[in-house]
């Protein structure tokens, strides 16, 4: 079933049923994307990479304010939700890697 756009919602019961299925959907991808920090782990083993990569860290906040703005919204709340969720994927890589490889790009 195809989800009524916002605009298109004549009530908030239905606002609401739109509001949870996207919710849905985000937590769906957000433990898809969980599955590749748990694959980051056993790669940054086999290539000796620390948990925390600065440049990367950084990389991936530039690209989603990009992606943020461009799509109309607040790279400001984009930067401010990824940083939560990059803080919990190096938390979550550190129990299995530590808190850096010495010679690595730790911070």
């Amino acid at each position: 079933m195809a989800r009524t756009p916002a605009q298109d919602c004549a009530s908030m019961a239905e606002l609401r049923l739109g509001i949870d299925e996207i919710d849905r959907a985000l937590i769906a991808l957000l433990t898809e994307r969980s599955g590749y920090i748990d694959r980051a782990v056993d790669l940054k083993k086999i290539e000796r990479l620390p948990a925390r990569t600065v440049d990367r860290v950084q990389q991936v906040i530039d690209n989603v304010r990009g992606l943020a703005e461009a799509q109309g919204l607040d790279p400001q709340l984009a930067e401010d939700m990824w940083r939560v969720m990059i803080e919990w994927a190096i938390a979550r890589e550190e129990v299995h890697l530590g808190s850096g490889i010495p010679g690595g790009d730790a911070s």
